[in-house]
């Protein structure tokens, strides 16, 4: 139960050659709960963006009508068409990768949701180094992060954002790595997986496969790509693109079997991103902690053996037996269904209670902090050691749990549950999808509007730096403070939701007079 794993010379050549073949990057963690796995009937979707030199803070981009007046501050206009058009910045390093035109009508949106009630979050997975350089595509002008926020600023569910997104990349290129996106609305109530990936050099776009989660289930992804085999005859279900397969292929990532002449048994996540040890231990395990924890709870069938699933892939979710993948999602009894509450404590799990609980090795200090200075990987000797990869981490930027509700308008269906900094340590403030405007405490604008970071500009009038300054004294003496933090989160957030119960009930009666 040692938050290390001694990892031997003879098996270190192959986890370099994994390496070599695969990104491995650690941020984000992503959950999604259908409306048929909450006790309320509400969608879910939960994100984590965790990245070192990522601020937290809340984007706005307001609702415009392109009537040749109103256009956005940072949009030009093209000289040929006269077309309004709209500068894009890479969300990753802030570069400028272009103009696109912009869309006739865009709708309201604050930070990952818009007044639809449409949600989208990300995880990045990389892939197989053929494909996830973003340099093989140098003319490329839409990055995942672009993707996020024109497709939520041009679409109303989520099956129209996936067709925003992939006609994009089509059109225009793709400058990133390997992504896997969620996507939820509160129009059809339908969640989605989709996953993408870089067509590579001498081509333009991306491959992708988008599976729509069964009501009832619940899906996650943290960094490895997790859609494998999946029906190319269900429309409703499944999408793809055309050369999903054929990509494959031709780079010789892939060859039929003699017994699947169809290429039914094709893989996605094996082809696109292998699993290694570094995709299970550091990525897939977060998957892992956050299924167990559903499924440990209640009386139901699955809790019958407390631990059922927890064992069943803890030798996958350690690196130790590779062959044994989870599955896409997981199916709560009735009793183990979520309330906001419940994915609350999911998003904020250090792997309590599970064979990767690091709470107690020598790195957790006096006070058992779960916390660990990067690198997560080092060697001694002969040896290579790693530390692990919880779902709340020290490195987060901002994070939110969004509640889609489908039985309210639709400009008040979403609401953005939303912190910054470390998800364990940080309050949740409700946010309406639908609002005109951003408390001055969490505002901003991003890398991805062509704006540097404030990352280094300190400014106690902002919430991230203040629940940093909390975070960072939490972690000092985490075993006496941390119970103490989460009494107060818990005050904290029973309080937002009753100020959100009062003002649902005012809006409500607000949109029902104006919709007579």
């Amino acid at each position: 139960r040692l938050g290390r794993t001694g990892i031997h010379s003879g098996t270190v050549l192959a986890l370099v050659a994994a390496v070599l073949t695969s990104s491995i990057t650690l941020a984000c963690t992503n959950v999604l709960v259908t409306p048929g796995a909450s006790v309320t009937g509400d969608a879910f979707i939960a994100y984590n963006a965790d990245s070192g030199d990522l601020m937290g803070m809340l984007y706005h981009y307001p609702a415009q009508s392109m009537n040749g007046t109103d256009i956005p501050d940072d949009s030009s206009s093209d000289s040929n068409s006269r077309r309004p058009t709209r500068k894009v910045y890479n969300w990753d390093t802030g570069a400028y990768l272009g103009e696109i035109p912009e869309a006739d009508q865009t709708y309201n949106v604050v930070g990952n949701t818009n007044e639809y009630g449409l949600t989208i979050a990300e995880t990045t997975f990389g892939g197989i180094s053929i494909l996830s350089d973003p340099t093989h595509q140098p003319h490329a002008k839409i990055d995942y992060g672009s993707l996020i926020y024109i497709a939520l600023q041009r679409s109303k569910t989520s099956r129209d954002a996936i067709r925003t997104m992939t006609s994009l990349m089509d059109q225009y290129g793709y400058a990133s790595e390997g992504e896997s996106f969620s996507l939820a609305d509160a129009s059809t109530g339908d969640v989605w997986i989709m996953e993408v990936i870089g067509r590579g050099k001498g081509k333009i776009g991306a491959v992708w496969v988008a599976r729509r989660v069964p009501d009832g289930y619940v899906a996650a992804h943290s960094n490895q790509a997790r859609i494998t085999t999946f029906p190319r005859d269900d429309p409703e279900n499944c999408m793809y693109a055309h050369d999903v397969v054929d990509l494959a292929k031709e780079i010789g990532a892939y060859r039929s079997a003699e017994d699947d002449p169809m290429d039914l048994k094709f893989s996605f996540s094996d082809v696109y991103d292998p699993i290694n040890f570094f995709g299970a231990r550091w990525s897939d395990a977060r998957t892992w902690s956050i299924f167990s924890m559903i499924l440990s709870r209640g009386r139901g069938a699955n809790a019958a053996d407390e631990k059922s699933f927890e064992k069943t892939y803890e030798d996958y979710a350690r690196g130790k037996d590779l062959s044994r993948r989870m599955p896409l999602w997981i199916k709560p009894d009735d009793d183990q269904k979520l309330t906001l509450d419940d994915i609350r404590k999911i998003m904020a799990n250090h792997y309590e209670g599970t064979a990767l609980e690091f709470d107690q090795d020598v790195g957790a200090g006096q006070f058992n902090a779960p916390v660990r200075i990067h690198p997560l990987k080092w060697s001694h000797d002969d040896d290579t050691y790693v530390n692990e990869r919880p779902v709340a981490t020290q490195q987060t930027g901002w994070n939110f749990i969004s509640q889609i509700r489908l039985d309210m308008p639709l400009p008040i269906a979403s609401i953005l549950w939303f912190a910054v900094d470390d998800s364990s340590t940080s309050p949740r403030y409700p946010v309406y999808g639908c609002s005109k405007s951003v408390s001055r405490a969490y505002e901003g604008k991003g890398t991805q509007d062509g704006v540097p970071s404030a990352v280094l500009n300190f400014d106690l009038g902002k919430a991230f730096w203040t629940q940093n300054m909390v975070s960072n004294l939490c972690y000092t003496r985490w075993r006496d403070a941390y119970p103490l933090v989460r009494e107060k989160l818990q005050t904290i957030h029973d309080s937002f939701v009753d100020e959100v119960n009062y003002l649902d009930d005012q809006l409500t009666a607000l949109y029902d007079m104006v919709m007579r």
